[in-house]
């Protein structure tokens, strides 16, 4: 073995104490990272996590009420609307036409009444002068009958002056029947809520109400998607125009599996974090409501365990979650976005089922037409009823 050889042999064994040492703190670092992490798992809260969530929300649908030619769009796709905002203005024609017509036939009405009324003082005039004819019939009848007994006339006047008087009582009895006619028209009733006038203020309102139909506002707040309609397109009733998303009220549905469902409770506090911000933003939520099924439940097809071969697959079951109006008023988060869900199950106090029902917007009012159609009710009725009642 030459020198060169003996003096090289050392380094290519190297060292054994040295290995021997970084070994040893290989095996510490590794032994206090398992411990680490065991007791990182002994002491964290208590949570469940899903990736399998989504931002879920209302889409309110506009559709066509009425039949109608599209005139204006005052809204298009990914813009912002306020509730009553204009949103569509359909052509109007027509329903003025209508409008006008049911105007003039309460018109019609107010004046028909009139005149039922004043056939009811023809009848009373009538009866009392077949009243005051029956009289004077019956008087000249006893005198010509105290002249024949005095021989003062002869029986043919007297039989004469008889027929006078049923002639008399045949027109009384007329009259009388005619007074009974008119009254069934006008008989507990004015001439403001006669049958016939309040018939014609229920068309005159229903004209007032579908000539309001021309003009569609937005009934909530949100944005606007899914327009379809287009300038001078002829829609008929009920056909979807565009849909207004109300994005500040958006929520999570969070398939967690059925296995994760043992200590999930309502009113858990919950962080999200979304694709689209990153884990920088994070949104906070609580635990609103769970599904009352699996989604395979409510499927279109859903499964037929009972039939042919079987294998057992873990259910997912959608929980709700609320989020804070205010941050998304910072982060808008839209509709089918993938988001991650953390919820903090140690407080198991809260109840399993659901909360109880409550609107979910606020009721609309019911659609009367404007504001002014009781007004024009009024004026129709009061240029057309005269000075009588």
């Amino acid at each position: 073995m030459t020198d060169a050889q003996a003096s090289a042999e050392p380094s290519s064994n190297g060292n054994p104490g040295a290995r021997r040492k970084w070994l040893l703190i290989l095996a510490a670092v590794v032994l206090l990272a398992a411990i680490g992490y065991g007791v990182y798992l002994l002491l964290r809260p208590a949570t469940e996590e899903t990736d399998d969530a989504y931002v879920a929300g209302d889409t309110v649908t506009i559709t066509a009420r009425d039949p109608g030619t599209v005139l204006a769009i005052h809204a298009d796709n990914t813009q912002i609307v306020k509730a009553g905002q204009p949103l569509i203005d359909l052509d109007p024609a027509t329903m003025d036409v209508d409008l006008a017509a049911a105007e003039a036939k309460l018109a019609q009405a107010v004046r028909g009444v009139r005149a039922d009324f004043s056939k009811v003082n023809e009848s009373d005039a009538a009866i009392v002068s077949a009243q005051a004819e029956l009289g004077r019939a019956r008087s000249d009848l006893a005198r010509r009958r105290q002249a024949a007994a005095e021989g003062a006339v002869s029986g043919e006047e007297v039989a004469h002056a008889a027929d006078v008087v049923k002639t008399a009582q045949a027109a009384l009895t007329l009259a009388q029947s005619q007074l009974a006619q008119a009254n069934t028209q006008v008989q507990g009733t004015g001439l403001s809520d006669n049958p016939a006038v309040l018939s014609a203020i229920a068309d005159y309102r229903r004209a007032a109400i579908r000539r309001s139909h021309m003009h569609v506002t937005a009934p909530v707040d949100g944005v606007l998607a899914q327009r379809t309609v287009q300038i001078g397109q002829q829609i008929a009733a009920g056909t979807p125009l565009m849909t207004v998303v109300p994005l500040r009220r958006v929520w999570i549905d969070a398939n967690f599996r059925e296995t994760q469902l043992k200590d999930l409770r309502i009113g858990q506090a919950a962080t999200i974090t979304s694709d689209t911000y990153g884990g920088k933003v994070v949104f906070h939520g609580k635990v609103i409501g769970l599904a009352a099924g699996s989604g395979n439940a409510f499927a279109l097809l859903p499964p037929q365990n009972a039939s042919g071969n079987w294998i057992k697959i873990v259910q997912r079951v959608p929980v709700r979650i609320a989020l804070d109006p205010r941050e998304l008023d910072r982060y808008p988060l839209r509709i089918g976005l993938s988001v991650n869900v953390e919820v903090d199950t140690a407080d198991i106090s809260g109840t399993l089922a659901g909360q109880p029902a409550r609107a979910i917007f606020p009721a609309q009012t019911s659609d009367t037409g404007d504001s002014g159609v009781e007004q024009r009710i009024a004026q129709i009725i009061a240029r057309n009823r005269g000075t009588g009642r």
